[in-house]
């Protein structure tokens, strides 16, 4: 299965501001289950874009424009085939064996609290609700975590803001896909299991009785669970990581990964508005295969650091669905973006 990607961003400012300097993170990973066959992103006013990669190896476009302009419009293509023989079923490991594994390996950024992934008092008393404790095999316990979280918080977009605490969503039982994300990877490290946060998008199909809605970027979490690599986990629509989900980016928490982030001068009401079309794509020959998808996570390979190469994932938050968010700019250039309409 290919896919391509279409990703607008636009800041409206008013009145004018002065130079706006933004960094990007849309660019598709490639691995051992995608490859990014092409990118492209296009900048609004014209601008000399820069690239490198950050510290988890996530592709980060940046720029800045000097003038004065009301607007900015970030355009990203991108063609993503998926190799649909990369997902086969996920072996059942141990406790032991993860300890040994993760003892052997580099993974204390994911096993350490961070910004918006910590222990809180709402946080212990739901890990007291769901009982949560090592117990029969690691792979069945993140399921039922990933279950228990679908059931028991209500997808509701707009009830929360890109930079709200976990309490917030904790206290009402409902929020969004960040939400969802960040209050597992902070229950699945207290079981002292390495989890990331993965940024990216989901493509819908018609029969998906999917909670994220179409039309926006989605995240969605990584577990480090020895033998299986890192095997992705979606609590908002309680699913094993599957064809459908195209990774982007993967960190500590969303504020590693996020789509855009800047600032610019002056003082100015901002106004965002993003737009996602994915879309199927006949995929390349040589990737053709006869194997279906069994919708678990692949079995990676080590790479140089010992680590398992899996999927790398995706995007941030939905609800940006062509919603406009407004709000004072100051020195801020999108720093919340994309996740936005919270």
């Amino acid at each position: 299965m290919a896919y391509s990607i279409k990703h607008v961003t636009t800041f409206r400012y008013h009145p004018a501001v002065g130079e706006s300097v933004m960094e990007v993170r849309m660019q598709p990973r490639s691995d051992m289950r995608q490859r990014c066959i092409t990118f492209s992103l296009d900048v609004n006013p014209q601008a000399n874009v820069m690239t490198y990669r950050d510290f988890f190896g996530n592709a980060v476009h940046h720029f800045d424009i000097p003038g004065r302009h009301k607007l900015i419009e970030v355009t990203a293509h991108a063609i993503v085939d998926i190799n649909p023989a990369a997902w086969p079923a996920v072996h059942y490991g141990t406790w032991e064996d993860l300890d040994t594994r993760v003892a052997e390996g580099d993974y204390w950024e994911m096993l350490l609290p961070s910004q918006y992934a910590k222990p809180t008092d709402l946080l212990a008393e739901l890990s007291e609700e769901l009982k949560l404790e090592r117990r029969g095999a690691p792979l069945d316990l993140l399921m039922e975590v990933n279950r228990a979280l679908y059931d028991k918080f209500d997808y509701a977009p707009n009830t929360t803001k890109v930079d709200s605490p976990i309490d917030d969503a904790l206290r009402a039982r409902r929020g969004v896909c960040q939400d969802f994300a960040h209050i597992m990877i902070a229950l699945v490290r207290q079981l002292k299991i390495p989890c990331r946060y993965v940024s990216g998008y989901l493509f819908h199909a018609d029969k998906a009785k999917d909670r994220s809605p179409a039309g926006a970027t989605h995240a969605w979490v990584e577990a480090y669970l020895g033998e299986a690599g890192w095997v992705a986990f979606d609590p908002t629509n309680n699913l094993l990581g599957s064809e459908r989900h195209i990774h982007v980016a993967v960190g500590r928490d969303y504020a590693d990964v996020p789509p855009t982030r800047g600032v610019y001068k002056g003082e100015a009401e901002s106004e965002l508005s993003v737009r996602v079309v994915v879309a199927p794509q006949k995929p390349p020959a040589r990737w053709t295969s006869n194997n279906s998808s069994s919708n678990r996570p692949n079995l990676p390979q080590k790479n140089s650091m010992g680590e398992k190469v899996s999927s790398e994932i995706a995007a941030t938050q939905e609800d940006a669905q062509q919603s406009t968010a407004s709000r004072d700019g100051r020195d801020r250039c999108g720093l919340r973006a994309e996740c936005g309409g919270k």
